[in-house]
Order: C-alpha cells, then sequence, then structure tokens
C-alpha cells in the first residue's frame, strides 16, 4: 500500500492520472492554476467544504461515496490538522484514538510498521 502523504501529493497524482498538465486541468475546469500549484505543493491549505471537495472531486473523476472519495476527504481534513466528522462522532472510535496514539508515538512506527498496525487493525473490525 502506497500512501499519499498529503492531499495536494494525492491532488496532483490524481491529475496526472487523467493525463492533464496543471494549465490544462485548470483550462478545462475553469480552475486558477497559480491556486491549484499551491494546493498541490501543500501552500494552500486543502479545500474544507464539501461544495469545493465535490467541485474538484469531480474534475479529478473522483465520485462521491467511493473509496477515493474517502480517501480524498480524509487527506483534506487530515492535512489541515482536523479529524474527519464520521470519525469525531463515534464515541468508540474516539476513546479508542488515545491507545492509538500513544502505541504510534511509543513504538516509533516506520511506514512498514504503521502498514502492519493497519492490517491488523482491519483483520480486527472484520
Amino acid at each position: 500500500m502506497v500512501f499519499a502523504k498529503t492531499f495536494g501529493n494525492y491532488f496532483k497524482q490524481k491529475r496526472m492520472e487523467r493525463g492533464l498538465t496543471l494549465r490544462e486541468f485548470c483550462r478545462v475546469n475553469g480552475f486558477d492554476p497559480g491556486n491549484i500549484s499551491k494546493i498541490e505543493r501543500g501552500l494552500f491549505p486543502p479545500p474544507q467544504s464539501k461544495e469545493l471537495l465535490l467541485k474538484y472531486g469531480a474534475a479529478l473523476g473522483i465520485k462521491e461515496g467511493t473509496e477515493e472519495w474517502l480517501v480524498f476527504c480524509d487527506l483534506a481534513v487530515t492535512s489541515a490538522g482536523k479529524l474527519p466528522p464520521d470519525i469525531v462522532s463515534n464515541d468508540e472510535v474516539m476513546n479508542a484514538l488515545p491507545v492509538l496514539f500513544r502505541t504510534v508515538r511509543d513504538k516509533n512506527l516506520d511506514e512498514e510498521d504503521l502498514e502492519k498496525l493497519i492490517k491488523a487493525i482491519k483483520r480486527e473490525l472484520r
């Protein structure tokens, strides 16, 4: 599993998968190339409004409700230093987060270890 580390990286990856240069992508979709460039480079924060996420998602071929949509939205929220609303509203998950944070912090996990932890959590949730 390859992690898109930031919203900007994911945005750029999805744009490039569509075979579009930054300027062409912006021209076709009516976006400002300077702003999109700054989003991709992490100089502008990711959009937080659902309306703008839907607009960018549609331009990138990301459909609402898909796994890609969840990744897109989660990266937008977490890149802004926040937690996704569905996580915040789940008391059981919120109560477990401090344990997860301590585990990750105490173990000083590298990417491989983090991947193993994610797989273990997914197995446990089945």
